[in-house]
């Protein structure tokens, strides 16, 4: 059974798109709807859109270089590591190794990816910071950069409650996501 799946899920994968495409024509074609014209008027609305966020992005994109080029993640990783040792905390030490994703996630996917890649390749994937990091990024939004596109694309300018809502959700995914790798992985972790 198992190896029958194996044989069929590449085979199935593949087709998944292709087959998706052709019913939504097919579905257009049953109620005469206009496919080409459709398609090229959703075409033209979409570069309408992506020519209205580009201020945005280049300004949320900035933002992002300068925070992480400022050094600002190595200065919080060693003061709240003072913090904790004095704190009598030294054994959670190693979720400081978060700080860096934790800080990037809220403004930048493309930049976290390179911060996670960053984190696997200095402790391994089978760390604890490699597992609580992976964790991390399922448990989290690009909240600004999804404020910024989505925002964006309608020209809403002031977004009143939703930024600190979506901040506050992000902080409970990073809190619950370094707990859940204390939980699972803590044993990963060396101590003293």
């Amino acid at each position: 059974m198992n190896t029958l799946f194996q044989d069929i899920a590449p085979a199935v994968s593949q087709w998944m798109v292709p087959a998706l495409i052709l019913l939504i024509i097919l579905a257009g074609f049953i109620k005469k709807v206009p496919m080409y014209e459709s398609f090229v008027t959703g075409a033209r609305e979409g570069f309408d859109v992506a020519v209205r966020i580009i201020p945005y992005l280049v300004a949320i994109l900035f933002v992002v270089k300068v925070f992480m080029g400022s050094g600002v993640f190595g200065d919080l990783k060693i003061a709240l590591g003072w913090v904790m040792t004095k704190g009598g905390l030294e054994r959670y030490t190693p979720s400081l190794d978060l700080i860096p994703l934790a800080l990037t996630i809220p403004l930048t996917g493309g930049g976290a990816m390179g911060v996670l890649a960053d984190t696997l390749t200095r402790h391994g994937p089978d760390s604890f910071v490699g597992l609580s990091a992976s964790i991390m990024m399922g448990s989290t939004e690009t909240t600004f950069y999804v404020l910024t596109v989505y925002f964006g694309a309608v020209g809403i300018k002031k977004i009143r409650h939703t930024l600190p809502a979506c901040l506050l959700a992000n902080a409970a995914g990073l809190i619950s996501a370094v707990i859940l790798g204390w939980v699972l992985f803590g044993r990963l972790c060396p101590g003293p």
